[in-house]
């Protein structure tokens, strides 16, 4: 029985996923083998060392100690793409709340008083306030093009933008999913320049953090529409309030509130929507859920933000599974502590990943207990498992 403990509420329609034969899911569970977790942070949370793996229903990981994680052999497990399409809407509207300038022109109606005709005659005289502008022939700058950049570069062609992107690790599969029509920046400064708009879909990261600062709004140009549905803090807030006060930047939308922000008059904060869909949540839950129950049952590993993808089908009764620092003649040692032992190998896959190493070996017989210790004691090695196949 694998005990799963959740830091937050997760989609029962992800739970769904862990049958209740094999696994125990609560709120509140000794020892676990695994934790669910939304938006709950980790960081100086004491993480139960029986963790062997941690799913992240969403995206980012800036709330949970990957590091940390990697050092003890555990995967982190987050879900690319399973929100794409939320965060996509929400990015669409911001251009046209920005646009057409509809939060103002929201609360300019609400505040109108007197009967209806006073009320029409106020509409006559204050709408010329609110005059936007169109989205087709504008520009979109889309930085990061992962699973949610690449559905926002579609879209805003969909509706007659010009776009381009910039994203110096992006996918075969992203590439493949984009449309051709999307051009490609030379850099970040590249892109800033051309565009009237400009969306980020990127971590945050040291190498992310306050991309945008005064000397890159310098670069823009003039009422550019600035949008981050991503991460705070990939935006510098005080120079962007500098910026739109100098009349730089046209409108400034974003999921991230402040006292600094909300009540701007060119400031649209809402309170982190972005992925804060029924379809999007059930999405994100059922694919980490999915994910950690393939990893604890078969060792396999898929979208994890730490360990290599590494998938094996089952060859044999019993599977090692052995996480290690990526050193010379680590294989060399299982294989012979295997072979000491009277194991033949049926089947092997090993991939690494930065300074992690991660290997599947499936063996017809029973590991014994002297085999494993001698495995677990290798230097190097920093958790070993025995997954026996299950019907």
């Amino acid at each position: 029985m694998y005990k799963i403990l959740t830091l937050n509420n997760i989609s029962v329609a992800g739970l769904e996923r862990l049958p209740r034969d094999k696994y125990e899911v609560a709120s509140e569970i000794q020892r676990p083998d695994a934790i669910l977790l939304r938006s709950f942070n980790m960081h100086n949370w004491p993480i139960p060392d029986s963790v062997k793996a941690i799913g992240r229903a969403g995206a980012g990981v800036n709330n949970i100690p990957v590091e940390e994680m990697s050092k003890r052999g555990v995967p982190v497990f987050n879900a690319p793409g399973a929100n794409a399409n939320a965060v996509k809407e929400l990015v669409i509207a911001g251009m046209l709340i920005a646009a057409r300038n509809l939060c103002q022109a929201w609360e300019f109606a609400r505040g109108l008083e007197g009967d209806d005709a006073a009320i029409s005659k106020q509409v006559e005289a204050g709408k010329k306030n609110f005059a936007g502008f169109e989205l087709p022939g504008r520009t979109l700058g889309v930085i990061g093009l992962g699973a949610i950049g690449v559905q926002v570069a579609n879209a805003a062609h969909a509706l007659g933008m010009k776009v381009i992107g910039y994203d110096p690790e992006i996918t075969v599969q992203s590439a493949w999913q984009m449309s051709s029509d999307v051009e490609q920046a030379a850099g970040v400064d590249d892109l800033l320049a051309r565009s009237d708009f400009v969306t980020f879909h990127v971590p945050l990261v040291d190498a992310t953090k306050h991309m945008i600062n005064e000397e890159r709004l310098r670069l823009m140009r003039d009422n550019v529409v600035l949008l981050n549905f991503a991460r705070n803090g990939i935006i510098d807030d005080e120079a962007v309030v500098r910026a739109l006060d100098a009349g730089k930047v046209y409108a400034y939308v974003c999921d991230f509130p402040s006292n600094l922000l909300k009540d701007h008059p060119r400031v649209v904060t809402l309170p982190h929507l972005g992925a804060s869909t029924r379809e999007a949540e059930e999405n994100c839950a059922i694919m980490v859920a999915d994910q950690v129950r393939d990893y604890l049952e078969n060792g396999n590993v898929r979208n994890s933000v730490n360990f290599p993808k590494l998938y094996m089908k089952r060859g044999g009764e019993y599977r090692l599974a052995v996480v290690n620092a990526n050193v010379p003649n680590m294989l060399g040692q299982i294989s012979t502590a295997l072979a000491d032992a009277g194991l033949n190998i049926v089947d092997m896959i090993n991939k690494s990943r930065g300074e992690l190493a991660y290997t599947l070996v499936d063996v017809e017989n029973e590991i014994g207990q002297e085999c494993l210790d001698r495995i677990a004691a290798t230097e190097g090695v920093l958790s070993v498992r025995v997954l026996q196949a299950t019907e």
